[in-house]
């Protein structure tokens, strides 16, 4: 299972959608992509076009996010105890806590954001 980071579903979904073609890849292959919900949060709080927010709901539903529940808090509250420099880095430590919870490698563009998180798969949607 693959999940996306915001900077990913950004990059995917917006502007000139360069990693679009990573995600019609992984589709194809049959790769299980999908969205945390805190990763929809910062989605749905930036500045949205009417065609992206359609096309991300076609993609990425928002009743299929990924729900931030009490596995995904614990690991997450583990994660910011144990790492250092985590002032600023809870919502990232958050979706890579998702990530762990569910087994899942994490694409995002922004890698040091998530440097560090123990047994973390992170990739650059490629």
């Amino acid at each position: 299972m693959i999940l996306l980071d915001t900077s990913a579903l950004v990059d995917c979904l917006a502007g000139a959608r360069r990693s679009g073609p990573a995600l019609r890849r992984a589709n194809d292959r049959g790769e299980r992509v999908q969205l945390p919900a805190l990763v929809l949060y910062e989605w749905l709080r930036g500045p949205r076009l009417p065609e992206e927010l359609a096309y991300q709901e076609i993609l990425f539903p928002r009743e299929s996010a990924l729900a931030f529940g009490p596995a995904e808090a614990a690991r997450a509250a583990e994660l910011y105890r144990e790492l250092p420099r985590t002032r600023g880095r809870e919502v990232d430590l958050a979706i890579a806590a998702t990530a762990l919870v569910w087994d899942a490698r994490l694409w995002t563009l922004n890698l040091d954001d998530f440097k560090g998180v123990p047994g973390l798969v992170v990739e650059r949607p490629a």
